[in-house]
């Protein structure tokens, strides 16, 4: 009797559940269009530098609560000579942040990350190489331009902060804070 009750209480919550299931899929629908995935190149320039360089990177970006606030995960690469070409230093960061979006195209925000950098010696100096990883912080913001339906320009600027890094090359301590901008392109999904 037990089985009976317990397969009719499952035939008569079936249409519930699928009434559960595609109202689930219809609010996923909805927040997924808000998503966007952004390729984008940019300029880096560390503070102790003065050239700028070259940055690449790959976001996805989402609005937490709908037209306000967006979370974004962001992976990035870019490269650097410092002391006269003695050090090439490589930093893949990955940052997540928090944007506040006052209008639709505009956002500002901050977020923190993690930084794998790898310094590399120049041969003749007979310095072991070494990878190190850190903890940053990051203030930015930017704007989209759209540019047809699911796509727009995103034009991205920040500020990095970072705890000074420790070099063989004297001086022994160098800045590693740097500043970049990019242009990507939102794909809207």
């Amino acid at each position: 009797m037990t089985i009976r009750i317990a397969t009719a209480a499952r035939r008569r919550s079936l249409p519930l559940m699928l009434a559960l299931a595609v109202s689930a899929l219809a609010v996923t629908q909805g927040i997924a269009s808000a998503t966007e995935l952004i390729p984008s190149v940019g300029l880096t320039r560390s503070v102790d530098s003065d050239e700028a360089k070259s940055l690449y990177g790959l976001a996805l970006r989402s609005y937490i609560v709908p037209h306000v606030i967006q979370g974004e995960i962001q992976g990035q690469y870019r490269q650097e000579e410092l002391y006269n070409g003695d050090l090439h230093l490589k930093t893949w960061p990955v940052t997540a942040s928090l944007y506040v979006a006052p209008i639709q195209q505009v956002y500002v925000g901050a977020g923190a990350g993690w930084y794998h950098n790898t310094f590399d010696y120049r041969d003749e100096l007979n310095i072991p190489n070494k990878t190190t990883e850190q903890f940053g912080v990051h203030v930015g913001g930017g704007m989209q331009l759209p540019i047809m339906p699911g796509a727009a320009l995103d034009l991205n600027g920040r500020y990095v902060f970072l705890e000074d890094q420790h070099s063989e090359l004297i001086p022994e301590k160098f800045n590693p804070d740097f500043w970049s901008a990019s242009l990507g392109l939102a794909l809207k999904f």
